[in-house]
């Protein structure tokens, strides 16, 4: 047991309150998970066109888009939920913060969940929804040249996922990664993956479920996971965040050191006192702070 002496008073409060959600029963976890963002305070949409849409592809990928007025660039968002939970109504909250706050267009998108659907549905219909808004920019508003990816948890697994097989496969430009407590790599060999086995929320256990089930059969690669790429350049600069008591913690911070030494611009902050996915105690002032610097973060990249 590794002891959180630095863990932040104002999110300790709240750690006996956070509901049961291991992975074992998916179908279940996904229940609570929507029940608790349903009990959020719904967010403030003023300013922001909010449109639900199809994307063609196999099959067919729902987004929702958030697009404030005057908006230049967007950037394609993809909820976290260790690949397993999550939806665009729990998404929403974060959605519509991020889009008012940066002024720049938001792109969720519904992708497939495991273990229905192991990888690679979920990066699938994620690179569907990248080349759809890289061909609809004039639509949309925003220039094809400020098109990010970003997410949390897992959504930033995709998001680092989806950069790689961009750039692999010549597609659409992406100008911008936001990695967010990213979930990069299933070995979990590092310092934090092996020791955080019950850090609040999210622990080694929770962590190891997840993989097994977006991996499914599937040998990992670094499509599924982007820690596993052993050539990192030529990827878009990234901003790569990372709480204290997570255990994701060190992949990130490795991926982030890697990324530098291929000769990637990155912006790495690690948020004392804090845990995996702990921002959504909106009390907190650390938790402010966070989502001040992501949407300031695109704000820069998208809209300056």
């Amino acid at each position: 047991m590794i002891a959180m002496d630095n863990l932040d008073p104002e999110l300790e409060a709240f750690v006996p309150l956070f509901p049961k959600a291991d992975l074992t029963d998916p179908v279940t976890d996904r229940k609570t998970y929507a029940a608790l963002a349903a009990a959020r305070p719904a967010p403030d949409t003023s300013g922001l066109e909010i449109e639900d849409r199809t994307v063609p592809a196999d099959p067919d990928v729902a987004i929702r888009v958030y697009r404030p007025v005057g908006a230049r660039g967007a950037v394609i968002w993809l909820h976290g939920g260790g690949y397993v939970v999550g939806s665009l109504d729990t998404e929403h909250l974060w959605a519509a913060r991020l889009a008012r706050d940066s002024g720049a267009t938001v792109i969720a998108v519904d992708y497939r969940l495991a273990p229905e659907h192991p990888h690679p549905a979920a990066l699938d219909d994620v690179y569907a929804v990248l080349e759809w808004t890289a061909a609809h920019a004039a639509e949309l508003g925003i220039d094809p040249e400020r098109i990010a990816v970003g997410g949390h948890s897992a959504g930033a697994g995709l998001a680092a996922a989806v950069a790689l097989r961009a750039r692999d496969e010549q597609g659409p430009s992406i100008c911008f990664q936001l990695l967010n407590e990213a979930e990069l790599d299933d070995r979990q060999e590092t310092w934090s993956a092996r020791h955080f086995t019950d850090t609040p929320w999210v622990n080694r256990a929770i962590v190891t479920r997840s993989w097994g089930h977006y991996l499914g059969s599937t040998p990992a690669t670094p499509y599924a996971a982007a820690a596993r790429a052993t050539d990192l350049t030529g990827l878009p600069p990234a901003y790569i965040a990372t709480a204290e008591y997570d255990p994701n913690r060190d992949d990130d911070i490795a991926y982030a050191l890697r990324l530098l030494q291929a000769g990637v611009s990155v912006e790495l902050r690690q948020w004392p006192g804090t845990f995996h996915g702990s921002q959504a105690i909106l009390s907190a002032d650390v938790s402010q702070r966070q989502l001040v610097a992501l949407t300031a973060v695109l704000r820069r990249a998208l809209t300056e």
